[in-house]
């Protein structure tokens, strides 16, 4: 109730921190820098997580010197888990025409659908870390089946400065969704006998609990879109024991399966350039909430196939900072994706060479897609857009405050650039301490002598000036000298093998 009364409060001070005006005066006054507008016109005081209410959203864009704006009708609910109980929230939309039914339409260029997400981006502190890790990871990662969508895995967004009612509400981005329409699913069919064949299948990870491994599960109802921590996306308006069933049988096969037939089969459950592609995701960006919360599994048709892809979720907690916004100083810990099936055996066990699969596409991608020059260049775009059209002034001026009575870990800087040399400190680092690692993980790797307590000490006695001698073999890290850095290369050496 506090969460809903400021936000209230909010819309009422929006006229005394940010841009005062009329949404239409903005508009008109729209200059080639400046973001895409969106405008929403809905009882604020009455939207809610739990059903959608009836408005309207504008767009206005400028587009070779011309101003063009586009009106549709809508349904607006919040969206969100933690977002909700944040101040500046996010928004599901959902376009309709003048009967109330279904329409698509391609937004800002982004793609025909009818289901759209305002990302409020609330807790991230830069604005735009989910949108900068999806666009590297539809560079280097796609669908295992044809698409009219380039074969696209993942979101497409555009930041955007987002009004309701008229008045200023901050820098949102708009983003399409994860669904059928857009991994080419195989639609359902009714039979004569109004009985449903399930075809597609798309899960997604909801939450916490013991299914969430992909390892076990317990006994839960399979006549609701909701089973232990999963929720059905496809074929939502059908649930039942049929359309739960495949993801019941992959969870077993990952959890009660001996491990012989494991080998034997595991290519039959997976994709696994899709499975090594999501590994690095996670590794390179320091995912920490996945897997499977915040992850979608599908597959096109359950009666051609039961293999399951992997389609990445909510990527906000990423480049050194966890879930909750706090700064996370430490690099990625490979060894926790191990408690989750299938990496818990395709890495434990090595089977057939997993390991060196990873760190050969390591090596495609590290100095290419997923290098830190790459990130910084897509960092930097959008830093550059939120500057020039004065946005991040404005979702400063307007946001600064009010976080910082309620939650501290959402304040965001007056300079964005802060924030952006924050995450590629932690980027530089994480990026090299896994090269460094999975140079381990090749068949072709050659054992050096082992890291031991002993060599930390070694290390140790080198920093005090113990041992002066320059000894190359403690210089773990490769960069030229001895010094604490090559501690905690050692201890992460150590704790991952």
């Amino acid at each position: 109730m506090k969460k809903r009364l400021l936000h209230i409060v909010l819309l009422c001070l929006i006229p005394l921190l940010g841009w005062g005006q009329d949404f239409d005066d903005i508009v008109a006054r729209m200059g080639n820098k400046s973001l895409p507008l969106v405008n929403v016109e809905v009882e604020i005081d009455s939207v809610s997580y739990l059903y959608f209410l009836p408005g309207r959203i504008t767009l206005a864009k400028k587009y070779h010197g011309e101003t063009t704006t586009e009106t549709y009708n809508c349904l607006v609910r919040q969206r969100g888990k933690t977002a909700l109980f944040l101040p500046k929230w996010s928004f599901a939309i959902k376009l309709v025409d003048d009967a109330g039914e279904k329409l698509n339409a391609n937004l800002l260029g982004l793609r025909d659908d009818n289901s759209w997400i305002l990302d409020a981006m609330g807790i991230d502190k830069l604005r735009m870390r989910n949108r900068v890790c999806f666009d590297i990871w539809n560079e280097y990662s796609h669908t295992m089946w044809d698409t009219k969508f380039g074969n696209r895995n993942g979101t497409v967004g555009a930041m955007v400065e987002v009004f309701i009612n008229g008045q200023y509400a901050g820098i949102y981005c708009l983003s399409d969704k994860i669904n059928r329409q857009l991994l080419n699913l195989r639609k359902a069919k009714v039979e004569d006998n109004d009985s449903v064949t399930v075809k597609g299948v798309l899960y997604k990870g909801k939450g916490s609990g013991v299914s969430n491994a992909l390892l076990d599960y317990v006994e839960d109802r399979t006549d609701t879109t909701k089973w232990n921590t999963f929720e059905l996306q496809y074929p939502e308006e059908y649930p039942s024991p049929e359309s739960w069933q495949p993801l019941m049988d992959l969870i077993d096969f990952n959890g009660k399966t001996e491990l012989d037939y494991f080998k034997a089969h595991y290519n039959e459950w997976y994709y696994i350039d899709n499975l090594v592609d999501y590994w690095i995701l996670l590794v390179a960006f320091g995912i920490d909430d996945m897997p499977y919360k915040n992850t979608f599994l599908s597959t096109p048709d359950i009666n051609f196939e039961q293999r399951f892809m992997i389609t990445p979720w909510d990527l906000d907690a990423s480049l050194g900072r966890s879930a909750n916004g706090n700064p996370q100083h430490y690099t990625s810990q490979i060894n926790r994706l191990n408690a989750f099936g299938p990496f818990n055996r395709m890495i434990r066990y090595n089977i057939d060479g997993f390991k060196d699969r990873i760190a050969r596409r390591w090596d495609e991608l590290k100095d290419s897609i997923i290098s830190p020059e790459n990130l910084e260049s897509h960092i930097n775009a959008i830093a550059q857009r939120f500057v020039e059209s004065g946005a991040w002034q404005r979702e400063y001026n307007l946001w600064k405050d009010i976080p910082a009575e309620e939650d501290d870990r959402v304040v965001i800087t007056e300079n964005i650039y802060d924030e952006v040399q924050f995450v590629m400190n932690w980027y530089r680092r994480n990026h090299a301490y896994i090269s460094n690692l999975l140079v381990r993980w090749r068949d072709d790797y050659v054992e050096p002598d082992a890291i031991t307590a002993a060599t930390i000490t070694q290390i140790y006695n080198h920093i005090l000036g113990i041992s002066t001698n320059y000894d190359e073999k403690l210089d773990l890290n490769e960069d030229g000298v001895i010094n604490s850095a090559d501690v905690t290369y050692g201890y992460n050496i150590m704790l991952n093998e």
